[in-house]
């Protein structure tokens, strides 16, 4: 591949992605509790295999949800044909990114609880003392 196809390839993903963003409400939520996560990151000094499991559940989800996206625009295209099948594939996909999402959240809290409830006792501590 020469210089010139592998921008072109950024420009075309780069253009999937802001289609995904402006059309699928569920992605922007994601990218949004994303970058909260990714904030609480740095606000609890989370620990370094902590954070790439972070990295790790948040990239999963969106590229499910990017995933789900193009299926079911492609599935569009031959709804008339097999809308049954169709509904099918689409519920599928959904509950795949549904999965992938709660599983990370509670994979989240998992890591985060100890950080929050520490700094809630420092914060406490600073009243007592």
């Amino acid at each position: 591949m020469g210089v010139k196809q592998f921008f072109t390839s950024l420009k075309n993903a780069k253009r999937g992605l802001v289609f995904v963003y402006k059309n699928e409400q569920n992605f922007r939520i994601q990218i949004f509790v994303s970058i909260f996560v990714l904030i609480s990151l740095f606000i609890f000094s989370v620990k370094r295999t902590e954070v790439v499991v972070i990295l790790l559940l948040i990239t999963l989800v969106l590229i499910l949800e990017i995933l789900n996206s193009a299926v079911e625009k492609f599935t569009d295209i031959v709804k008339p044909r097999l809308h049954e099948q169709v509904k099918i594939v689409k519920d599928i996909l959904a509950s795949m990114v549904l999965f992938s999402a709660v599983s990370s959240g509670i994979i989240g809290l998992i890591i985060f609880i100890p950080y929050i409830l520490d700094a809630f006792e420092n914060y406490l501590d600073t009243f007592i003392n």
